[in-house]
C-alpha cells in the first residue's frame, strides 16, 4: 500500500537541536530507500518539511517505520500519515463498452 507521510516540526524544536542528528537521519532515510520502503522523498517548496511516499502494508507499519528515524526518536518531528488507494474513477470510462 502506498502511504503519503508529511513531516511536521514539533513546537519548540530549534535548528541547534536538529544539527547533531541530520547525518544519521540521511543515513536512515537512505537505508529505508534502499529497502524499497521510502519510494520517493521530497521537501515542500514553500516550507522546509519532508514529504515521503512509502510502500508499507498499512498506516500502522508506516508509523513504525517512521518512528525509527532519528529526528522522530528525538522528538523533533512527527508525520501525518495518509494511506492511499488507487483512483477508481477511470472505470467509468469503460462501462458499457465492449
Amino acid at each position: 500500500m502506498r502511504i503519503l507521510a508529511i513531516e511536521k516540526e514539533l513546537p519548540g524544536a530549534t535548528k541547534e537541536q536538529f544539527e547533531p542528528h541530520l547525518q544519521a537521519e540521511a543515513e536512515k532515510a537512505w537505508e529505508l530507500h534502499q529497502a524499497g520502503i521510502i519510494r520517493e522523498l521530497y521537501f515542500r517548496e514553500d516550507q522546509h518539511s519532508a514529504v515521503l511516499l512509502l510502500e508499507c502494508v498499512d498506516g500502522q507499519e508506516a508509523r513504525l517505520v517512521l518512528d525509527t528515524l532519528p529526528l522522530v526518536r528525538e522528538g523533533l518531528i512527527e508525520f501525518e500519515i495518509m494511506p492511499l488507494v488507487p483512483y477508481p474513477g477511470f472505470a467509468r470510462l469503460f462501462r458499457g463498452s465492449g
